[in-house]
Formats: C-alpha cells, sequence, structure tokens
C-alpha cells in the first residue's frame, strides 16, 4: 500500500475550495497540531514553539477543551490560532451532514466562533464540505503529513519526510496526542530548527469568528 504524504493533485482538483497549502508566493510554512488539548502533550508543545518564537495552529476536539479548559486557555493565550476538529473526533463518511454539522457547531459553541475547520482523517463527503462552506467556514486539510501517529516512524524518518516535501505555503500535520507524544516532541525541534534555517516563516493559518 502506497503511503501519503501529501494529498494527489486530482483530489485537490476534486475538492475546490479547500486549503491544502497557503501561497506559494511566501516562503512561509504552517505548523498544525490535531487533536487537543491534551494536558501531558499540549503544554510541552507551547513550550517548544515559545522557546524558537513560533506561533501554530491547533485543531482541538470539543471533547478535549471540555474536559481541559486550563490547557485550552494556555493555548489561546500563547496567540496561537484555534480551529475546530469536531466534538468527538467525528468521522464524516460514517454519518450523515446534519448530524455531522451539529457536532461541528457543538465543537464551535466551546472553541469560541472559529471559522477554522479540519475533518479527522482528512475524509469527508462533498455535501459536508459545502454545507460547511454555507456557514462561514473554511476546511484546511495539509501538504505535509508527518505520520507522527504511526509506531513504525522514528523521528528520524519523520524529519527526513519534512525536510523532502516540505515548500512554500506547505500545511504542516502534527497531532498533540498520547498516541503521537514521544515521536512528535522529539523532532518538532529538530524540524522548528531546519525549517527556521531554510529560511521560512513559520505562521499560524489566518483566524477570524464565524
Amino acid at each position: 500500500m502506497r503511503v501519503l504524504y501529501q494529498f494527489p493533485l486530482w483530489m485537490q482538483r476534486l475538492y475546490v475550495g479547500v486549503h491544502w497549502r497557503m501561497s506559494h508566493k511566501r516562503k512561509a510554512v504552517y505548523l498544525t497540531f490535531d487533536d487537543g488539548p491534551i494536558p501531558e502533550v499540549t503544554p510541552q508543545v507551547l513550550a517548544i514553539l515559545d522557546r524558537y518564537g513560533v506561533k501554530a495552529t491547533f485543531f482541538m476536539v470539543g471533547e478535549n477543551v471540555v474536559k481541559h479548559p486550563d490547557v485550552f486557555q494556555q493555548v489561546r493565550d500563547g496567540g496561537h490560532a484555534i480551529g475546530n476538529h469536531t466534538y468527538n473526533h467525528m468521522k464524516g463518511l460514517r454519518v450523515r451532514t446534519r448530524a455531522y454539522i451539529n457536532n461541528i457547531e457543538k465543537a464551535n459553541a466551546v472553541l469560541g466562533g472559529t471559522r477554522l475547520f479540519r475533518p479527522p482523517y482528512g475524509r469527508f463527503w462533498i455535501w459536508q464540505k459545502l454545507a460547511l462552506f454555507r456557514r462561514g467556514y473554511e476546511m484546511y486539510l495539509w501538504d505535509v503529513l508527518t505520520h507522527d501517529y504511526n509506531s513504525n516512524y522514528t523521528p528520524e524518518r519523520m524529519l527526513a519526510v519534512i525536510k523532502r516535501y516540505t515548500r512554500n505555503g506547505s500545511i504542516i500535520n502534527f497531532h498533540d496526542s498520547v498516541k503521537s507524544n514521544e515521536r512528535m516532541l522529539a523532532v518538532l525541534p529538530q524540524a522548528i530548527e531546519w525549517l527556521q534555517q531554510e529560511g521560512y516563516e513559520i505562521l499560524p493559518l489566518p483566524m477570524r469568528n464565524v
């Protein structure tokens, strides 16, 4: 089975309006973290980002925000962008559009009204996308998948993926989850140092409320 690090071009063309990558005209990349906030992980990510003077984007699961409001507030106080990752990591392909939208709106009620949305697993029906667009959401996927959740990936292998596939405008996907914790925290400082040495700005995704 072929391992994907970037979405194929045909898929990007099929799902018009979805953000896979930001502008190629600016030498900038966008670090994103899915599945938090998790008290065993997210504060460590914040400490690393702060050490390097970097702002990122956190796509959060609503029920985790309810469980860990203090960690959520740490992310906000740090000046990072907040995105919606559904209320309970819902798989869009397994539910009807109305249930999916209701779940996202439930998450948004505790997230403070962000317009940024990322579907769990990067999977969704096209009519779910259209329903979200009508409600003012913008969908962000990624340009570089680190596979930090995969136990077969060492930090060295993950760094090699980042070095090979990163380009102007890349949206790089990490996870601040217990499953990814050890590998992600090991590679993150190395990735930031390499990106900065290569002259990339590291920016949060543009944020406004719905």
